[in-house]
This record gives C-alpha cells, sequence and structure tokens, in this order.
C-alpha cells in the first residue's frame, strides 16, 4: 500500500485553512505540520496537528514530502526554493511569485531539484469554467474577453485586503486567475498591456491603489481588460463581468441574483452559462436561440480546493510533465506586472 504523502502546511489565512482541509479529508495525504507566524483558531479537525510559528521551524522539524504555501506572495520564492532543496514538491498558492526574475527562479529550482510545483489557479480544475473556455473556443477569434471581480469589503475583510495590499495590487492577486484564463482561450501571444488605477482610500499606503483596470493586446488581435477593485466604497453592480465576444458570437457568465461581492463562493461559481450566436438568415433574423446552460450541482469554494489537491496528488503519484502549467503561470504572472508597471509609469508595457 503506498504510504500517504507528509504535507507540511504554511500559511493559514482563508486559502491555507482551506487548502489544510483539504489534505485532512484526502487519505493520499498526512498532515505533519501547520506554520502560522500568529496564533490562529483552527476548525476542531485541524486541532490535532503539530504547530509551528514560522516556516524555517516547520521545514525542519517535519520533514515533509510536500509543503503548501499559502502565504503573502513576498514571502513565494524563497519559501518554494527552500522547501524544494530539502526536498519537497510544492503547491504554491497565487501570485507564483512577486517578480518575473523570482518566478523563474523557482521554476527553475523545480526543475533541477525535480520537484512537482503545482501553482493554485484553482479555476482549472472548476467544471464549469472547463466549459465556458470550451465554448469560447469553439466560437473562434479574435476575442474580445470582458471580466472584472471587484469586491466591496468593510470588517474583516477590508482588514484582509489592506493587509494584502501591503504587498500586492489587487490587479496582481487576483488578475492571475483571469489573465490565465484568457491564454486558455486566445492561443496568440499577448503583446502589450496597459495599466489604470486609483486610490480610493486614506487607508490604503500612498504608493498603492485598490481599484485597478488592465486591458491586454494579443498577436492576433485579440484584447481582453480586467478591473479588480476591494473596499467599503466599491459598487456591487456589475462587480462581476466574465464574457467573451468573436465574430462568430459571445460566451457569458450569467450570475444569479443576489449575489454579494464580498462572498468567497461567488467568486468561482457560475450559475449560468450563456451562448449568443450572430449568424443570421437573409432578413438579417438570427438563426438560432440563445443557449442557457445551467451549471447544477458546481462545486464550492472548499470543493475546489479539495480537487486542486487531488491534482497536486496526482502529479506527484503520476509524475505529470508540469512543464506547460508551470510556464503558463510564469506568462500570467508577466502580464499582471507589467500592467501595475504600466499604473505606476503611466505607460504601456510591451511584453
Amino acid at each position: 500500500m503506498t504510504k500517504p504523502l507528509r504535507v507540511l502546511v504554511v500559511g493559514l489565512g482563508n486559502m491555507g485553512l482551506s487548502q489544510a482541509q483539504a489534505y485532512h479529508a484526502n487519505p493520499g495525504f498526512e498532515i505533519v505540520g501547520l506554520a502560522n507566524r500568529s496564533a490562529v483558531t483552527l476548525p476542531a479537525a485541524l486541532q490535532s496537528y503539530p504547530r509551528f510559528d514560522s516556516f524555517e521551524a516547520g521545514l525542519a522539524a517535519a520533514k515533509p514530502d510536500v509543503v503548501s504555501i499559502n502565504t503573502h506572495t513576498d514571502s513565494h520564492a524563497e519559501y518554494a526554493i527552500k522547501a524544494m532543496e530539502a526536498g519537497a514538491h510544492v503547491f504554491l498558492e497565487k501570485p507564483l511569485a512577486a517578480t518575473v526574475a523570482e518566478a523563474e527562479r523557482v521554476v527553475a529550482a523545480a526543475t533541477r531539484f525535480r520537484r512537482k510545483l503545482v501553482i493554485g489557479y484553482i479555476l482549472r480544475h472548476h467544471p464549469s469554467w472547463i466549459e465556458f473556455i470550451r465554448r469560447a473556443r469553439d466560437l473562434g477569434g479574435p476575442f474580445v474577453m470582458r471580466m472584472n471581480l471587484n469586491q466591496q469589503s468593510n470588517g474583516a475583510e477590508w482588514a484582509v485586503h489592506k493587509r494584502l495590499m501591503q504587498t500586492t495590487s489587487p490587479i496582481v492577486d487576483c488578475g492571475v486567475h483571469y489573465i490565465d484564463v484568457m491564454c486558455q482561450i486566445c492561443d496568440a501571444k499577448p503583446i502589450e498591456v496597459r495599466g489604470m488605477g486609483v486610490r480610493l482610500s486614506d487607508e490604503v499606503a500612498p504608493d498603492m491603489y485598490n481599484y485597478g483596470h488592465l486591458q491586454v493586446l494579443f498577436e492576433d488581435g485579440s484584447v481582453g481588460w480586467y478591473e479588480a477593485a476591494w473596499g467599503p466604497m466599491i459598487s456591487e453592480t456589475a462587480f462581476f463581468v466574465k464574457d467573451v465576444m468573436t465574430p462568430k458570437g459571445c460566451v457569458s457568465i450569467v450570475m444569479k441574483e443576489g449575489a454579494r461581492s464580498a462572498d468567497m463562493e461567488t467568486h468561482t461559481k457560475t450559475s449560468t452559462i450563456r451562448t449568443h450566436w450572430s449568424e443570421r438568415d437573409a432578413q438579417g433574423r438570427y438563426l438560432r436561440a440563445d443557449e442557457d446552460q445551467a451549471m447544477a450541482d458546481e462545486p464550492g469554494h472548499q470543493e475546489l480546493c479539495d480537487r486542486e489537491q487531488a491534482f497536486v496528488l496526482k502529479a506527484i503519484r503520476e509524475d505529470l510533465d508540469l512543464t506547460a502549467h508551470m510556464a503558463e503561470a510564469v506568462k500570467s504572472l508577466a502580464v499582471v506586472l507589467a500592467a501595475d508597471r504600466s499604473v505606476r509609469d503611466g505607460v504601456a508595457v510591451k511584453l
């Protein structure tokens, strides 16, 4: 019988706790440590596991086969490389790193040490998003891709966002997901990025912005935009836009009524995928009615984390080739970091 993989979970915020529960529920893993710099209240299921107050202490004492890194972005590269040097495979929450150079160092280390590196692109494990991408690709390009994820937050939610903005802007933190989606839809190379941002609160650091918007141009003429904003002043109107237009029609995710932008389940659930075809008859009337595909029994946030970690287990056990996965993570990171640079410098950035 194959022994379970020993896993150390580092960072116990929202995503770290969800990933820890995924390991706890999967018999292919054995949690050998939970590391967090500050005290945190754990669910009952996780309270019996060894606790460490630092990544370094956990790595040295637990001797894991896998390290799950769910900390702030500025620690990702350092922790991932140290874990691989110690012989561990790595699950790394997005974004991959704080800079493209750091991201490339992490990927190079995975190759050098022959360790698996899985980056937390959770939408890649969501059947509805897989279907959305398939339908868009079936229509054919060039594509106009419109996406956003704005979050009206206050209290503890706003506190989390302010902590994130100490190191990462909204268009970088969440944008890697949706740039990754755009790149899966459009086979062409992204060639130019433009960005703009606004600081809408004195509670945000002077060198940071909590509203950001990017535009990306692709080699085949396709374009995409992504908007992200956090804070108590952010509008709940049209906070979730996900659609793709092409010469042959469009595909859109239709959000259910009453959804709240701060609800994490809203960030991944699609509810309904609507396809519209532009083909018309001699009188100029549409030949096909729009089609609404209800995405019943969608996985919730925790189930998506369970699926993500099942993929980590599969990648290690079956020795999957993750070369493309890693390269695509670097590419989407490069786009959002270029957009962040465009915001700060006020110029378009060639890729």
